[in-house]
């Protein structure tokens, strides 16, 4: 049975989680962890959940969470999941991080607690999302010497913290492959105002927000005379959990290392 700590435990993802591991196989929920001052603090992660009681108290204290686990699930905030990547390196164990708006330097410091975790990271663990990520690095580098113009959309639910999401960056960055860019050199984050016409070969990027959506995403590629548009809806915050299940699973046997969800599902990078 693997031991597997949930951070941010009390979030909707964070109790999803807990569902998805109480339900799964071979799995078992050792520790469920939170900010310092959460409300949820002390009380019965499994009652958290909507499960019932399982006798495990959410706790602020990683380094006991941690202690004889097998692996941690994460989607929090960079500052946490630095603080998280250090400790899952100390005791060796699986890290799969969901966590979106993490700066560049925040992505070094994780990769370097790959020397010793198993970090699986990823925008998106849903299978949809990463089949989309290929098909959109295809479609770009079919087009790239045609004088398409490529765009990404996105909407999510008004409590979503970070802008452009983890997964319209991680479908923009598979169009930079398939042009053979950096997304960081070519991409289009904000228009407002008069902005002149639009520079060829740049990726756009449009951010909504609002409600309950938990995730929509597309990426249109625009020609003098059709479109094409790649898109990918998610209905159910469960997909992410047992995307990140499956992460961990496929993480278990591995050598340390920084990997993602393209290395879990098999598909090329």
């Amino acid at each position: 049975m693997k031991m597997v700590v949930v951070a941010g435990a009390a979030g909707r993802m964070g109790q999803t989680l807990l569902r998805s591991i109480h339900a799964a196989e071979g799995m078992t929920i050792h520790a469920a962890l939170e900010r310092d001052g959460s409300a949820a603090l002390g009380k019965d992660a499994g009652e958290i959940a909507g499960i019932g009681p399982i006798g495990v108290p959410i706790t602020s204290d990683p380094l006991q969470a941690f202690l004889h686990a097998d692996a941690v699930i994460d989607f929090t905030s960079p500052a946490s999941t630095i603080e998280f990547a250090g400790l899952a390196a100390q005791a060796r164990i699986v890290h799969v991080i969901g966590t979106t708006g993490c700066a560049p330097d925040d992505i070094e410091k994780i990769k370097a607690a790959g020397r010793h975790a198993r970090v699986v990271m990823s925008g998106n663990m849903s299978l949809g999302v990463n089949l989309l990520g290929v098909l959109v690095r295809q479609a770009a580098a079919a087009l790239s010497a045609r004088g398409w113009d490529i765009e990404v959309l996105e909407m999510h639910h008004n409590k979503k913290v970070d802008a452009p999401s983890g997964t319209a960056l991680l479908l923009g960055n598979e169009a930079a492959k398939g042009r053979g860019i950096d997304l960081a050199d070519h991409s289009v984050r904000v228009r407002d105002g008069h902005t002149g016409a639009r520079e060829d070969g740049t990726i756009g990027f449009a951010t909504l927000r609002g409600g309950g959506v938990i995730g929509d995403h597309s990426v249109i590629f625009a020609g003098e005379s059709e479109m094409i548009t790649l898109s990918h809806r998610a209905n159910d915050r469960s997909l992410f959990a047992q995307g990140a299940l499956a992460a961990a699973r496929w993480a278990f046997d591995k050598k340390p290392g920084f990997y993602d969800m393209l290395d879990v599902l098999g598909f090329d990078k």
